[in-house]
């Protein structure tokens, strides 16, 4: 599988700076190689190296797909599997030296003293100190300055946490060579390395054999959290000072500016295996993470810090801690060693540690809070710095002082998600009124004024069928004083369309006596708007909001900040990408000028996905395509499926992303854009756009009867719906096809099959029209000039050329024999119209010959994996084929088509 094989068939022009890239690919590759000689003999391995060549034709000579596709069909099924995870295999070499190649690109930017890399913090304070940013006005922001990525789980992402480790070996091993350094014999001691890891990941299999658990995704999220953003947090924050400094000569003191959250266990919204147990279990699980990196930092800090008091002084107060210790902690106490008796840092550390383990054995000799081990850990830090200590030890308790700000004992904030719809059929047993969802806004928002105030009690507050919901409330109120205020993120309303469906949130609570000590609801209520409608509407729900009194005075106690999630799953599934897109930015821009009238701040909440049409891309360049002013210092998104991975599967990477999204936030929040008098025709022409699209997407999704069936037949979602690969049901509760599919699968079933529809249907025509109305070079200007439209061009042209036409008819051949007829003949012709047109367009705007012009890496990427996703897909078509004529069994046919759909969803990337 060596790239060299390749020459005679096609080309790939490797930059200059690329050439150890290609190295890479090439060492990986002939690995592989080896490796599946070695498994499954030189047989298969031909028959891989046939097919993949046979794919490359198909793609450079322009070879029919038959071809292709006739050896592929009537495979034996233990060969497809193989053969799936052999090219599988292949672009997991090929991503993991990619990435790697990022970090490499960084170093020799750096050392080529060309400046700040673009993006970074260096070169976001250097371009905002020459717009005039003083430093007075940056210190101004750090108070109020906050990023925080929020990790779900994700039904299309299977990296097991074994693979993980092994992909981490090779990873280690192709960074120790990033600049050919190593010596020949230390080079074939990392290639015996990396062989073991691909060898044992081809013997490990992709998913385990039961369906996950949520236990099962806290380990996933956790192995991120614990493994990767632990070890990088503090040198986030060495970075961001290095870059104030150089910046301005001064660097303040940064405050706790980065936090992270989880949504695993808490996301309670349709999926009925999380609940009141999982939100404990989650928070206990996070607490042993932490605590249990806190304990190993201790540990080696108790190696460093050998002072001895006959060497150099030490504070008074550490001393006096030591003593304290060993009378309340007896038995660690005795555990030390008497020749360590002159090394008071050292004791008080190991004292610390049996601390930290009584606070996870909930004895009475642990710690209170984070708060506690922070004073300890001061003490320390203060005592170095006074004595001669900052460069013997004073770098490093300043690097556990800052993750233990960060991370405090709980890890991450755990966010609570339930539907609007199921707080109202426990608003309704409660309250013993079976009309209550029927009843209008304002007669359910006076009757819960009512249960806020006491007036009248809930006539059933045992009522069954609510007890699952009041038991969260109640385990927040039970779990918030013993994991602190930070353990929980806000409780989230799906499908809110009402002021009432907060005020819901309130008398649950209430209900379930989860109240402070004030007798306030201690949590964040934050609505979130997913369809078209909704996100039109929210400024009208928000309004309402802020002028009930009871939730004004709910918001005071919460600081006059308002949380607001906005959905850009269900809205693009709802309306077409360019809808959600221009609904979410009109959205904001409403709420924005609502805050500011109404003295609320509001902090938005974006819910991107990991897909173009669920919100993906790059997050810098949505920050800066944001609205002016919506920014204002905060960012709170979701990091979902394989985009986890792909930004913090490396320490490096996870480092540079947090770098790069700080980035953005400073330049959007101290100097937005300024005010375009352009803008005003670039957003009518958007709302045009907007309105064709949704109108021509919704025809055919929405609206057209025998689309679901042909949807059915046309994507492997039968295959997606029976993955063990997540704990959340692929569907709603509800009896409706598409409308009650959640819209990861529905994203998910599409990228599979190679169309990428849910991007870019309805663009086509909208654009074409705009293009005959408005001319070319009006959509042009836009592009060039408005961050809002040259990021939807820029992102649409991605997805076309991840997208392959020819591909996505043989799926589409599949729907040609149904009992509603030939619905491959009544639907094809049209889409593979509008993704033409799509394509047209594009080129048209962009004054481009071919997609992707101006990102040769990314046109790299996709061409080095084509020769070996095509042949994935195509088996995909042909199993579909057998499993549904079979009537769809669940035996190795079933699994050899699981396998198919994490191979694709590998090679495609930005899948769900």
């Amino acid at each position: 599988m060596s790239d060299t094989s390749d020459e005679p068939l096609r080309a790939i022009d490797f930059a200059s700076t690329d050439a150890l890239l290609r190295e890479d690919v090439k060492i990986l590759g002939a690995l592989v190689g080896e490796i599946l000689a070695e498994q499954r003999g030189e047989d298969f391995l031909a028959d891989v190296e046939h097919l993949r060549r046979a794919a490359i034709r198909r793609r450079e000579a322009q070879a029919p797909i038959a071809a292709l596709a006739d050896a592929l069909a009537d495979i034996d099924l233990d060969q497809a599997s193989d053969l799936v995870r052999a090219f599988a295999t292949y672009f997991q070499a090929v991503n993991l030296a990619e990435r790697v190649h990022r970090i490499r690109r960084r170093r020799d930017y750096e050392r080529s003293g060309a400046g700040a890399q673009p993006g970074g913090l260096r070169d976001a304070l250097g371009a905002l100190a020459r717009l005039g940013v003083s430093a007075e006005e940056v210190a101004a922001l750090l108070p109020r300055l906050r990023i925080e990525p929020v990790f779900t789980a994700h039904p299309t992402e299977a990296v097991r946490r074994a693979l993980l480790e092994k992909e981490r070996t090779i990873v280690g091993c192709l960074v120790a060579d990033i600049d050919r350094s190593r010596t020949p014999p230390e080079r074939r001691a990392d290639r015996e390395r990396i062989r073991l890891a691909l060898t044992a990941s081809w013997q490990t299999a992709e998913a385990p054999a039961a369906k996950p658990s949520v236990a099962d995704e806290f380990e996933h999220v956790g192995f991120y959290l614990s493994d990767v953003l632990y070890r990088v947090l503090p040198v986030y924050y060495e970075m961001f000072e290095d870059a104030l400094s150089e910046t301005y000569g001064t660097a303040p003191t940064l405050p706790d500016v980065l936090g992270f959250g989880t949504w695993v266990g808490g996301d309670m919204d349709g999926n009925p295996n999380v609940g009141a147990d999982t939100v404990a279990a989650t928070l206990a699980g996070q607490r042993a993470l932490v605590l249990g990196a806190y304990r190993r930092d201790l540990a080696a800090l108790a190696e460093l810090l050998s002072q001895s008091v006959t060497r150099v002084r030490v504070d008074d107060a550490v001393l006096a801690r030591v003593e304290d210790y060993r009378y309340q902690l007896p038995k660690a106490a005795a555990l030390l060693k008497p020749r360590h008796a002159d090394m008071p840092y050292r004791n008080l550390l190991s004292l610390m540690s049996a601390r930290l383990q009584a606070t996870t054995d909930e004895s009475v000799h642990g710690y209170p809070d984070a708060a506690a081990f922070l004073v300890d850990i001061g003490l320390i830090e203060r005592s170095l710095a006074a004595h001669q200590g900052a460069h013997a030890g004073g770098f490093a308790v300043r690097r556990l002082r800052r993750r233990a700000e960060c991370f405090g004992f709980h890890l991450a904030s755990l966010d609570l998600r339930q539907d609007s719809g199921t707080h109202d059929a426990a608003l309704a047993a409660v309250l013993d009124l079976p009309e209550w969802e029927s009843m209008d806004v304002a007669a359910r928002a006076a009757r819960l004024h009512s249960l806020l105030d006491g007036d009248a009690p809930p006539a059933r507050p045992a009522a069954s069928a609510a007890q699952s919901t009041l038991e969260v409330f109640r385990a927040v109120a039970r779990l918030r004083p013993r994991y602190g205020e930070r353990a929980f993120g806000p409780y989230i309303v799906s499908m809110s369309r009402s002021a009432a469906d907060a005020l819901a949130v309130l008398a649950l609570a209430k209900t379930a006596g989860c109240l402070d000590g004030n007798g306030r609801v201690p949590l964040d209520v934050a609505p979130l708007f997913e369809t078209v409608d909704d996100l039109d509407a929210a400024a009208d729900t928000l309004r309402a909001l802020f002028a009930d009194p009871m939730y004004r005075a709910h918001l005071r106690a919460r600081g006059d900040r308002q949380v607001v999630m906005l959905g850009y799953s269900d809205s693009a599934k709802d309306g077409g990408m360019v809808a959600s897109r221009w609904a979410l930015q009109q959205t904001q821009i409403a709420l924005t000028a609502l805050a500011h009238d109404s003295g609320v701040r509001i902090a938005f909440f974006h819910g991107r996905g990991g897909s173009i049409s669920r919100g993906g891309g790059k997050t810098e360049r949505a920050v800066i395509a944001a609205p002016r002013g919506s920014v204002d210092g905060y960012l709170r998104l979701t990091e979902q499926g394989e985009v986890i991975h792909r930004k913090y599967g490396i320490r490096a990477l996870a480092l540079r992303n947090l770098e790069q999204t700080t980035g953005a936030v400073l330049r959007a929040t101290l100097r937005p854009r300024p005010p375009e008098p352009r803008e005003g025709g670039w957003r009518h022409i958007a709302g045009e756009l907007a309105a064709a699209a949704r109108a021509h997407y919704r025809a055919l999704v929405h609206e057209d009867t025998a689309f679901p069936a042909y949807f059915r037949a046309a994507t492997p979602i039968d295959v997606i719906e029976r993955l063990r690969i997540g704990s959340r049901p692929a569907k709603r509760a509800g009896v409706g096809d598409i409308s009650s599919l959640r819209a990861i699968p529905w994203v998910f079933a599409w990228s599979q099959n190679r169309a990428g529809l849910t991007a870019w249907y309805g663009v086509g025509t909208a654009l074409e029209r705009a293009l005959q109305q408005r001319g070319r070079e009006a959509l042009a200007e836009m592009a060039r000039d408005w961050p809002f439209f040259g990021t939807l061009i820029d992102d649409l042209e991605m997805v076309l050329a991840k997208s392959d036409p020819g591909i996505f008819e043989r799926y589409s051949m599949l729907a040609a024999g149904l009992p509603e007829g030939d619905l491959h003949a009544r639907f094809h012709p049209g889409i593979a119209e509008e993704f033409e047109r799509t394509r047209r367009a594009v080129l048209t705007i962009k004054g481009s010959d071919e997609l992707l012009t101006g990102d040769h890496r990314l046109r790299q990427s996709i061409r080095l994996r084509n020769p070996y996703v095509d042949p994935i897909s195509l088996l995909q078509v042909d199993l579909l084929a057998r499993w549904r004529a079979a009537g769809r069994p669940d035996d190795a046919l079933q699994q050899a088509l699981v396998a198919t759909v994490n191979g694709i969803a590998a090679g495609v990337q930005n899948t769900g």
